[in-house]
């Protein structure tokens, strides 16, 4: 019988009715207490480490969540994380960087309805969570409405409906029917040992932009201290140069040794810069590139990086490095880095 341990951090899953509207108030093991049949086939044990809305959850929570399921590796086979569904994608890609070489499941799911609702998809997701939980697979999971996604590609796309989060730019890891899981693009498992490498730089800000956004806006986020910025531009990384030049805004914060990452604001298929004139410009200034990076693992990645590079050479290198299938190069991109 396979032990698995369950850690709540809050959100709609285990929210109540209040007069201030829906609010976490169970803890992991009142949540469990929905799923009796669930102790019947696996050894459960939970932890609360917060009960918080995942509006509220920050940095300083991804690194309380990374250490607790550190420290829970070695004595389980497996991991459910219950999280708000709002920054889940932000929380799941962080955890694929702070969680080096997970060779057991990490399964973060919520719900979009409290456990207690008449209509409430908390059982299943859950149901579901514990069954990947104890399946062996190595890595960090959102287990959500059927479908098993690598953490580090996820994004949620729709606000109230059950099947709220997708697998961007990569096939779902499996998907779960009638109580068994179909394997479907499986990760590799780690080369190395687990190791808890939960360093960030909080500093960086993630902007998109609208036609006629104004350079000055970078002036603003360089006194502000930030150390790397996100930019989703137009299209497959375009922005404009044209009466209101972002690229001299963007010039001063390179100036600064400020990081800038250039994404796309389309959620589908890659950021290409290369193809419009607009896009090289960028490059040449020597901004980088997010490829098929979701913005959430593309700010959370820079987050990660930041605190491990010091020199801008080190910063490109390692958002190019393929650190748990979160990016995927060209080949001439992937012969230019090796070198």
């Amino acid at each position: 019988m396979k032990k698995l341990m369950i850690l709540s951090t809050g959100g709609t899953i285990a929210c109540t009715q209040t007069e201030d509207g829906l609010i976490p108030t169970l803890s992991a093991d009142d949540i469990l207490g929905y799923a009796a049949n669930a102790k019947k086939r696996w050894r459960l044990e939970t932890r609360t480490i917060f009960n918080l809305d995942s509006s509220n959850i920050q940095p300083e929570e991804w690194r309380d969540i990374a250490r607790e399921v550190y420290a829970c590796l070695p004595l389980y086979d497996g991991i459910v994380v219950l999280h708000g569904t709002d920054t889940m994608a932000y929380t799941a890609s962080m955890l694929s960087f702070m969680l080096k070489n997970v060779d057991k499941p990490v399964v973060i799911t919520g719900s979009q309805l409290p456990i207690g609702h008449p209509h409430t998809d908390a059982k299943l997701n859950l149901r579901h969570a514990l069954l990947t939980a104890a399946s062996g697979l190595a890595g960090v999971f959102v287990v959500f409405d059927h479908k098993i996604l690598l953490g580090c590609r996820v994004a949620k796309v729709r606000t109230t409906s059950q099947n709220a989060f997708e697998s961007i730019n990569r096939p779902p890891v499996g998907v779960v029917r009638a109580g068994n899981i179909h394997l479907l693009a499986p990760p590799e498992r780690p080369k190395g040992a687990p190791e808890l490498d939960d360093a960030i730089e909080p500093g960086v800000f993630l902007l998109k932009l609208i036609p006629g956004t104004r350079p000055e806006v970078f002036d603003d986020i360089a006194r502000l201290g930030y150390r790397g910025v996100v930019i989703e531009g137009f299209g497959l990384g375009g922005l404009h140069c044209l009466r209101r030049n972002l690229l001299e805004g963007i010039q001063k914060l390179l100036d600064a040794e400020v990081a800038v990452l250039l994404t796309t604001q389309c959620r589908y298929e890659p950021s290409d810069p290369t193809v419009y004139e607009t896009g090289r410009l960028a490059l040449e200034l020597g901004i980088l590139q997010a490829y098929d990076m979701t913005s959430e693992c593309a700010v959370t990645k820079l987050m990660w990086v930041l605190a491990h590079a010091k020199k801008p050479a080190d910063v490109k290198r390692m958002m190019l490095t393929n650190f748990c299938g979160e990016i995927s190069l060209p080949r001439a991109d992937q012969h230019a880095l090796a070198q």
